[in-house]
């Protein structure tokens, strides 16, 4: 069965080789998506931010294959300062408190120092429940 590639436009993708998700089987893959505002192409600050503006690419990625973020089964949260990332949980939990997706947070660093969180879905098309 093919793949379907979903783009949002981001520079990035291009650049270093990847799209912003992938639909295949009845499955959406969306890559780790940082805080970027795409519109303006500019970080912002606070990790808080980041984590709605990432959220916000996810949620537009999972809108154009045919899902929301109420068919998110896994997540996966990186962040650099493990201590930062208890801002973020009024957010996520919002975010997914209808799907309460498998999760995972790592602290890692990221590829520049002003990425703050970074976080990747995985949704399943057509979810009953």
């Amino acid at each position: 069965m093919p793949h379907r590639h979903i783009s949002t436009g981001s520079p990035f993708e291009a650049q270093i080789g990847y799209s912003r998700a992938v639909v295949a089987d009845g499955w959406v893959f969306v890559a780790g998506t940082t805080g970027y505002d795409y519109a303006t192409m500019e970080m912002p600050e606070a990790i808080e931010d980041q984590c709605r503006n990432a959220l916000q690419t996810i949620e537009n990625a999972l809108k154009e294959a045919g899902a929301s973020l109420d068919d998110v089964v896994r997540v996966r949260y990186i962040v650099p300062d493990a201590d930062a990332w208890p801002a973020c949980w009024p957010i996520t939990s919002a975010a997914f408190a209808r799907a309460r997706p498998a999760a995972t947070m790592i602290s890692a660093a990221l590829q520049n120092a002003e990425m703050k969180i970074e976080i990747e879905a995985t949704a399943r098309l057509g979810t009953p429940d």
